[in-house]
């Protein structure tokens, strides 16, 4: 007898019974700091939109102008026909932004680690990273041949422990950590790590997707942000998140672009961006490059919305960047936490179990440049109301 598919539904009600499970809410337009969920106009506190340029208008009319241009898509893979002279610009244009020697582009940050790691080292060689790096970083690590060993976040004795243990052992040693940690915000020690990597014969990999267009000058990241350019030899970005599209880039030495476009497997079996999207990316970076005036009103944002939390008396972590994690803890509670700030006109995903640890359940807020003074106030208000009928404040 043929089985049956009877046991995801026990999993699923499994999610129920635990006060997970979730329906994927609805947005009727565009990415914005307001937006239509199911027919309700709701302050939106949970897009990775860092600076609203996903709606921007000159970002709107590049992508329609590239569609004109080139087509609706690439149709087909980078090494066949699909490498239009559009994403060769982007390319120069992110290595530029990034000041590093090159830039190559794949379809998502995810793409990007698993393409990149398994590409950059093989049996023999040793990866360590650190314990709350992406859910892209650990799938990457997992999918090629380097042996791993973690350290404890952000822990620089627990790394030089590691090292001090293994590196010996190895022909090349790979240190990752992502840039910004985007389940707590808190920035990496980067200074420290790439002191670790000088005195270990290490290379250094950073993931910067949550950095990217959100620190140093005018966004260019968080390497710009400490002042290593030169020091991490592969630096990993989205385009999908403060750049406001689709899409990830590695910022890297020339030698390194021409080697992954051999071995990286995203790029050799997977079909390029769309030039709708290399348009809009092209826009956004040259909107950056322009003025810092859109992370400067980020920040501006991010600084008010965090010093009313913490005043109200809300655990907000160790953030040191947009990111805000409203920590609670028990799972259920922050589920119902989430669902009651909506039902009062506010978005803001929860975040449990699996994407966070058992226990550390938490609402995590995602400031944007286009939130107003208004929406900044009228969600605040909403907080402190459901915070204090869930006995959090």
């Amino acid at each position: 007898m043929k089985d049956t598919l009877h046991y995801i539904d026990e999993w699923i009600d499994q999610l129920k019974e635990e006060g997970v499970y979730r329906e994927l809410p609805v947005n009727t337009g565009p990415c914005d700091h307001v937006i239509e969920l199911e027919g309700e106009t709701i302050v939106n506190m949970s897009s990775n939109n860092y600076l609203g340029l996903a709606n921007n208008e000159r970002v709107k009319k590049a992508a329609c102008d590239a569609v004109k241009t080139y087509g609706a898509g690439a149709g087909s893979v980078r090494t066949i026909v699909g490498n239009q002279d559009l994403l060769e610009d982007v390319e120069d244009l992110l290595a530029d932004f990034k000041e590093e020697e090159a830039a190559i582009v794949f379809q998502s940050g995810l793409n990007c680690n698993i393409g990149t790691i398994q590409a950059i080292v093989k049996k023999g060689d040793l990866i360590v990273s650190d314990e709350l790096n992406h859910a892209s970083i650990i799938d990457g690590i997992r999918l090629c041949k380097a042996d791993k060993a973690i350290f404890n976040h952000s822990d620089m004795n627990d790394l030089e422990r590691v090292l001090k243990e293994k590196r010996k052992d190895y022909e090349r040693c790979l240190i990752i950590t992502d840039g910004v940690f985007s389940m707590d915000g808190d920035l990496a020690k980067l200074p420290s790590i790439v002191d670790m990597a000088e005195k270990y014969d290490c290379l250094t990999y950073v993931d910067d997707a949550h950095g990217s267009g959100v620190l140093g000058r005018s966004g260019r990241g968080t390497v710009d942000h400490y002042g290593l350019h030169g020091k991490i030899d592969f630096i990993i970005g989205t385009l999908s998140k403060a750049i406001g599209v689709i899409g990830g880039y590695v910022a890297t030495k020339e030698n390194v672009k021409k080697w992954l476009l051999h071995r990286a497997r995203p790029l050799l079996f997977s079909t390029a961006l769309p030039p709708a999207a290399l348009g809009a990316i092209k826009e956004s970076l040259t909107i950056l490059s322009e003025s810092d005036e859109h992370t400067k009103k980020l920040w501006s944002n991010a600084n008010y919305f965090k010093k009313h939390l913490r005043k109200m008396g809300f655990d907000i972590g160790h953030s040191q960047t947009p990111i805000t994690p409203v920590m609670v803890g028990n799972e259920a509670k922050t589920m119902t936490f989430s669902k009651q700030l909506l039902d009062e006109g506010v978005f803001v995903s929860g975040i449990v179990f699996p994407t966070v640890p058992k226990g550390k359940g938490r609402l995590r807020v995602m400031i944007s440049a286009s939130h107003t003074q208004k929406d900044l106030d009228f969600a605040l208000e909403k907080f402190e109301k459901v915070g204090k009928t869930l006995k959090l404040i």
